[in-house]
């Protein structure tokens, strides 16, 4: 989650940190093949220097048929700067591209087969793997052979052009102006705490308010030819089996709480997405009214922003993208919502916040800092556990929910244009198969129309 007042973009992080996690079973040795799972963590491309999740769990409940990576790569201005000339885009990406190849060449040494990986992630980590299948144009470089986009995000991306004016902005504010041939140096020379004392949210070219994640991937014409709704669009993407979905309440982490008028949400909106006309803002009003109208206390205006946000970023984008494998002909394609609620987490108002499924995938403390109470062993939600981590270590290990999920869970029916079958993870355990509400398809048709307008 950011944080309430993100101005500043961290204070520790440095470029020295680009390691590979690897978790095998014990008795694995170089004679063996077993599957790969290769996790790219979240953080909007601009916080997490660490990866957050430990693969022992799930190695546990696939039957110790499995082998888990997870990687660091750089994030912020140290992955994601550009002048739009010298400075090479999308080096986070590029990072990531990077320990896949590390992967083919040597995770066979920890007994993990290189021609049967899984690439998955959680928000912006699941947006990476929407990009490493849409990237080139959807070139299959052998790299992975099947996906797992947990909470998939489509945010903003940059020209070269919007990304040469943040790389200035930088600039500027660490005193290296002159001669353009000067610039790149003058930064380099920079101590990573130089950096970070400076590396502020600004807002986007044309926009007058800071996103919460400034620092994006940019369309180079090369890793990332394109806008990502565009891509699938076309079909321009690998072919591969594919789980994707997300949280009910995707968006409540993120919007303002005290968002207290209609002008607070429509500012918050076209500050994260800053090409939205005013036309679209209002399109939007009308798609997500606020049922109290008067206001009465601060904060009436958090709930409709929070659902517009989080429909628009990540719910309709992982629908999105599973109608488009299955119009591609990829039978192989499962989406789900997640619906567990914690008690405490409802308490707060947050509902089923983003990436909060990453419990249950690893297992509670495994995947990440703050894990909710309600899911360690004898509390509400344990039962879960089992339930989610039997889908994905099949998936993992077969490219199929189905094949080794566990023995009280329901088959999980693949995506299809003609029936949206997803399956619902529920309270407690519980598990049901559902199409999405009329409602949220007009939303996310809406969205749909225009994401290449609003570059995502």
């Amino acid at each position: 989650m950011p944080p309430s007042d993100p101005k500043v973009i961290g204070d520790t992080e440095s470029e020295d940190c680009l390691f590979v996690n690897v978790w095998a079973p014990t008795r694995a040795s170089s004679n063996d093949t077993l599957p790969v799972y290769f996790y790219i963590q979240g953080g909007g491309f601009n916080s997490n220097s660490n990866a957050h999740a430990n693969g022992t769990g799930l190695i546990i409940a696939g039957d110790l048929d499995m082998v888990v990576v997870s990687i660091n790569y750089r994030v912020g201005v140290y992955g994601f700067l550009s002048d739009g000339a010298e400075v090479t885009p999308n080096i986070g990406l590029h990072d990531q591209r990077k320990a896949l190849q590390w992967v083919q060449k040597h995770i066979s040494k920890f007994g993990g087969n290189p021609r049967h990986v899984v690439i998955g992630g959680d928000s912006a980590g699941a947006a990476s793997v929407s990009l490493h299948l849409s990237a080139f144009g959807g070139k299959d470089e052998g790299l992975f052979h099947g996906a797992a986009a947990e909470s998939i995000s489509f945010g903003t991306l940059l020209t070269a052009k919007e990304s040469a004016y943040q790389y200035q902005s930088l600039a500027i504010r660490l005193g290296c102006v002159g001669a353009d041939k000067d610039i790149l140096p003058c930064i380099r020379s920079k101590s990573a705490k130089e950096i970070q004392q400076v590396n502020k949210n600004i807002p986007y070219l044309g926009s007058s308010t800071a996103p919460l994640y400034m620092w994006t991937a940019t369309i180079d014409n090369d890793l990332i030819p394109d806008v990502t709704y565009r891509l699938y669009e076309q079909g321009r993407f690998i072919k591969v089996p594919l789980i994707t979905g997300d949280d009910t309440n995707g968006g409540t982490g993120f919007a303002p709480r005290n968002a207290s008028t209609l002008a607070e949400s429509d500012e918050f909106l076209k500050a994260q997405f800053p090409f939205l006309t005013l036309e679209q803002l209002g399109n939007i009003n009308d798609l997500y009214p606020n049922k109290n109208k008067t206001c009465p206390a601060p904060g009436c205006y958090w709930r409709q922003t929070s659902d517009a946000y989080g429909d628009m970023r990540y719910m309709c984008p992982g629908l999105y993208i599973s109608n488009a494998l299955a119009h591609y002909g990829v039978a192989q394609s499962w989406n789900y919502l997640y619906n567990v609620e914690d008690p405490a987490q409802m308490a707060e108002g947050l509902g089923v916040p983003h990436v909060v499924e990453l419990n249950a995938v690893f297992g509670p403390g495994l995947g990440g800092d703050n894990p909710p109470a309600s899911y360690f062993k004898g509390e509400k939600n344990a039962p879960v556990i089992p339930v989610v981590q039997g889908y994905w270590s099949s998936f993992i290990r077969s490219f199929d929910p189905n094949k080794y999920r566990h023995n009280s869970s329901v088959e999980w029916q693949a995506w299809s244009e003609e029936g949206k079958k997803r399956i619902v993870f529920e309270t407690g355990g519980k598990t049901r198969i559902e199409t999405p509400s009329h409602d949220l398809q007009k939303k996310c048709s809406y969205f749909a129309d225009i994401g290449v307008d609003i570059r995502q």
